[in-house]
């Protein structure tokens, strides 16, 4: 219902800020880690939301970045998963820490989670996955007009840019003009994510 919203932060305290925009007072639900880096009172900031409605609460949760808007819409489609469980995981893993975490199996990293045990880790990267092998993604090498030189781990961390819903062909030129040469799977996938953000 709303992507973003636009306005003066007023009010900032633990689990939810308020940003007047028109007059009208938006309580918005976010990350601890997002309300620490938004901003200060009086300042005019802008926030990715998601509208959450069930039976009994209508919110909204804001976010930083499109990234970490469409983690935690991510999250959410996945069975025993909660906004509260999604919001508590934003705080304590990066989209890029996240998505390579789906792709490289790490159920490790994810149970560092507060609140995330071993069956929802792998319950996460078994849906996850499965939503990139229903879109029918090919794990083919790089196939655009100008050449891109292989790097190992590349396919890799296009399925983990996938995974936050970018589509294959914005990735791919993403990465047509960037020297990857020499650096990680989650630098890969950090870099990226740094160049889509650029294109937005």
């Amino acid at each position: 219902m709303y992507l973003y919203i636009k306005g003066s932060l007023e009010i900032k305290t633990k689990g939810y800020i308020v940003v007047e925009c028109s007059g009208i007072g938006y309580k918005i639900f976010m990350s601890d880690k997002s309300i620490d880096e938004i901003g200060n009172i009086g300042d005019n900031i802008k926030v990715y939301t998601h509208y959450h409605v069930r039976e009994d609460e209508i919110s909204l949760y804001g976010f930083k970045t499109e990234e970490e808007l469409r983690m935690f819409e991510l999250l959410l489609s996945v069975s025993g998963v909660g906004a509260k469980s999604a919001i508590t995981m934003l705080s304590n893993i990066t989209p890029s820490e996240f998505a390579y975490a789906v792709i490289s199996d790490d159920i490790d990293r994810i149970t560092k989670v507060p609140g995330i045990g071993k069956k929802t880790a792998q319950r996460l990267i078994l849906e996850l996955k499965d939503k990139l092998k229903s879109q029918e993604i090919e794990m083919s090498k790089l196939e655009i007009e100008k050449e891109v030189k292989e790097v190992e781990g590349l396919n890799e961390a296009i399925s983990a840019l996938q995974v936050l819903g970018y589509s294959r062909k914005e990735i791919e030129l993403a990465f047509s003009k960037t020297d990857l040469s020499d650096l990680s799977i989650e630098q890969i996938i950090k870099k990226g994510l740094e160049i889509l953000s650029r294109n937005k």
